[in-house]
């Protein structure tokens, strides 16, 4: 078995990661994938929880575009969040991967409440925890709400699984002269402004040493070199 270099991951994956070929809704097929690609990780023993994104579903900044309270927008995002949840869970249960989904605004019919310490039990029993409904709180994206999950866990390396295959100082898919960095300060990622997460997510790993991995979750064995410590994507820290 392969030596691991991180054993609790919080792992944020944008709603995309559940989308068909449109890029919108929720493609069970899809979903399947996503699931082995966390059970490549689980397999090896690492503890897993998951923030997942609502950008497959709803993206506030249409309804701010007609007049929409931010509030609304985004306490829509965060419902949205849940219904990516419930799809990943039933993806991993088929698969064999015992799994629970918390939630930050409470719907007991459905979840759990979020409790940082009933979280980390389920990781340490071997389940993998999927966090919904973003913080609780609108002004904050999920990926603020990946960072302070991450902290509250106490995992060790927050991995930002997106479709390129790290940070670049230009949009590769139009800039073939596009760099990727192999590793990046908190403070670069933050000054140059590269879009990779934003600002709160990032400063808040950086006040508390958080490492973050960007990373092609669809390239494949990428999420184990991640777990053990091989180089890939791109790494922001100190």
């Amino acid at each position: 078995m392969a030596e691991l270099r991180y054993r609790r991951i919080l792992l944020k994956l944008g709603g995309e990661a559940l989308a068909g070929p449109n890029g919108f809704g929720i493609d069970p097929s899809q979903a399947e994938v996503l699931a082995r690609k966390v059970k490549q990780v689980y397999d090896l023993g690492v503890q897993v929880a998951i923030v997942i994104g609502a950008g497959n579903l709803w993206r506030g900044k249409q309804g701010l575009e007609h007049g929409m309270e931010r509030t609304t927008a985004d306490h829509m995002g965060m419902l949205a969040t849940v219904m990516n949840a419930l799809a990943l869970q039933d993806a991993l249960e088929r698969i064999g991967i015992v799994t629970r989904v918390q939630t930050a605004i409470e719907m007991k019919a459905i979840a759990e409440p979020y409790i940082r310490g009933r979280a980390i039990r389920h990781l340490e029993k071997g389940r993998v925890v999927i966090l919904g409904a973003g913080t609780g709180n609108p002004y904050f994206t999920t990926d603020t709400a990946g960072a302070l999950r991450a902290m509250e866990i106490d995992a060790e390396v927050l991995i930002k699984a997106t479709k390129v295959d790290g940070v670049y100082d230009g949009d590769p898919l139009t800039d073939p002269n596009a760099r990727r960095y192999d590793r990046l300060s908190y403070i670069e990622a933050v000054n140059k402004r590269l879009g990779v997460m934003d600002s709160t997510a990032v400063t808040l790993c950086m006040d508390h040493d958080l490492p973050i991995i960007v990373l092609n979750l669809w390239q494949e064995g990428a999420l184990v070199k991640a777990v053990t410590g091989e180089s890939v994507g791109t790494l922001i820290g100190h």
